[in-house]
């Protein structure tokens, strides 16, 4: 505040060293720059108006739930006629920072979209208006052609300042915010949604949707679960029959080189990673079609059977395909981390082969076919790590005793024996998310949002420097009866109970009170065009209007 008339300022002091990407709500549109210092000025106060008025106050609703968050009865007018967002004079950052004016144009629109014609005639300005919002980056690198990461610090200090979230709309249709002060961060680093376009396509547009979704809701990893046994639609520059003979059509349900730029592009501007996962050995059915040799032979009796299993881990040839395979996707994914799977081998194939049994005796394996499975991922994280990435794997990797770099991240997702897997994998020193109780593909009648909800991440024995390593959680939408009819309103407002377990404080689980949240919640999703299901019943001011 250096220089600037206190009485006149409503201060935001953001504190983040690494990015500047944005997400969801006003005082999270700064949440990821690096050191940012908000000042909103208006033209004068409004006292009173709201006194007594426990109606209005109920509806702001904030989810998830800030770590401190206080609000009061002095109100604003907001008006799309007089109030702008602004780059601050004393700001590192300015009109050359895309990732701001794209969230300024982005969050201008979420509050006014309905609104700017109806005010349009309206010339006069009050005393009441909020006038401006200036955003200054205090830091010397604003960063504003950076990508999200792990390290990125997403605190935040809000004062005197309105969120998007506070925004209500009085019974004459003007919007209106109440004063408020909030002081905020995440529980937990690592906050995600894994979708499957693989059993089903997903088309382009429904991936935007639901990464602006995650934004609103926090979120912050988009575990993008690209391939696996059914189809192959990512197209590779370097093996480009991959997709042309894996996918489920070469030309409708794949994701071109344009395609990932724009998923990974749409996510940065809302400070969301974009983590691809390529699972392997296993979930490799459709890869063999584009990929001659790849995958195993597997044998009925002494003669082949004509079905394939793994990949082939014998072979140099499989070696060498990976090398280049994951060279392309170091290069066209810019995140630090790539997810290697890992998970559900089918060993069958690989007993019945011939070939794989005469390397297993020259190994010394004996039986032991997760010995061999072994073998193959310790290559695999070789060629992985030599393009500089850091890798992400399901845990029988861990399990079946892989040596692992120090950064590796293991992913919990096996239900039974939660608890104690996550004590063994902290307590042999691993960076660990947790996954397992928060799979939304299963579905059952009810509120089942409430289990996911209940769930406490680091509710396992361990040392409390064991539970600082476990850096947050995902939850996960499989697609075997998911596409793009159904995927929205299965997974929101469903994981948004996650999003606010991750987010918020340990003591934040008060179920009523996150019901009561979580509907408006749901209810601003629905009226920004996010088909979120509804929890019970009721209504929203503004339904769903389809598509």
């Amino acid at each position: 505040m250096n220089g600037l008339p206190s009485g006149e300022l409503q201060r935001l002091k953001q504190k983040s060293a690494d990015r500047t990407a944005l997400n969801t709500d006003m005082y999270c549109l700064l949440k990821c720059s690096p050191l940012i210092l908000a000042v909103a000025v208006c033209h004068g106060w409004l006292f009173g108006d709201f006194v007594g008025k426990q109606k209005e106050l109920d509806e702001i609703s904030l989810w998830p739930l800030p770590q401190k968050f206080q609000s009061s009865a002095v109100a604003f007018k907001l008006s799309p006629g007089s109030f702008q967002i602004v780059h601050a004079k004393q700001s590192s950052a300015g009109p050359s920072c895309s990732i701001l004016v794209n969230a300024f144009r982005r969050y201008f629109e979420y509050m006014f979209g309905d609104l700017k014609k109806h005010e349009k005639s309206r010339k006069k300005v009050y005393d009441s208006d909020l006038a401006e919002l200036q955003v200054w980056i205090t830091s010397a690198d604003p960063e504003c052609d950076g990508y999200p990461s792990l390290q990125a610090d997403e605190s935040c200090e809000l004062f005197s300042l309105p969120l998007l979230q506070l925004v209500y709309r009085d019974d004459y249709g003007a919007n209106n915010i109440n004063k408020t002060d909030i002081s905020d961060f995440p529980r937990f680093a690592h906050r995600g949604i894994l979708l499957d376009s693989s059993r089903h396509f997903l088309p382009l547009k429904v991936i935007l949707a639901n990464l602006e979704a995650m934004a609103m809701n926090k979120f912050n990893v988009f575990h993008w679960h690209i391939v696996d046994d059914p189809s192959f639609p990512y197209m590779s520059r370097t093996f480009p029959d991959l997709s042309q003979k894996g996918a489920y059509h070469p030309f409708t349900h794949v994701y071109t080189p344009s395609d990932v730029k724009m998923v990974i592009e749409f996510a940065r501007m809302r400070g969301i990673r974009v983590i691809p996962e390529f699972d392997t050995p296993g979930h490799t059915q459709s890869w063999g079609n584009g990929q001659l040799n790849l995958l195993t032979p597997c044998y009925s009796g002494s003669s082949p059977s004509g079905t394939f299993g793994p990949v082939n881990p014998i072979l140099n040839s499989s070696y060498d395909f990976m090398t280049q395979f994951f060279k392309e996707i170091s290069t066209v994914f810019p995140d630090a981390y790539i997810h290697l799977g890992g998970d559900e081998v089918d060993f069958s194939c690989w007993k019945s082969n011939p070939d794989i049994k005469k390397f297993m005796v020259q190994q010394g394996f004996g039986t032991d076919y997760s010995k061999l499975e072994s073998f193959y991922i310790q290559r695999l994280l070789d060629i992985v790590a030599a393009t500089k990435k850091g890798y992400m794997v399901w845990q029988e990797v861990f399990d079946n005793g892989v040596k692992l770099k120090d950064d590796t991240v293991v992913e919990v997702w096996i239900g039974n024996k939660m608890e104690e897997e996550l004590q063994n994998v902290t307590g042999a020193g691993f960076t660990t998310i947790l996954s397992a109780p928060w799979y939304l593909d299963y579905i059952s009648y009810g509120q089942d949002w409430q289990r996911y909800y209940k769930v406490e991440p680091l509710n396992f024995p361990g040392t409390d420097a064991q539970k600082k390593l476990v850096i947050g959680g995902e939850a996960c939408l499989w697609g075997e009866y998911v596409d793009a009819t159904n995927l929205t309103p299965r997974l929101w407002p469903r994981a948004s109970a996650v999003a606010e377990r991750l987010w918020s404080d340990k003591s934040v689980t008060d179920v009523g009170n996150a019901y009561k949240r979580l509907v408006q919640h749901r209810c601003r999703m629905v009226k920004r065009g996010i088909p979120a299901e509804p929890l019970f019943v009721g209504h929203c001011r503004q339904e769903y209007m389809g598509l």
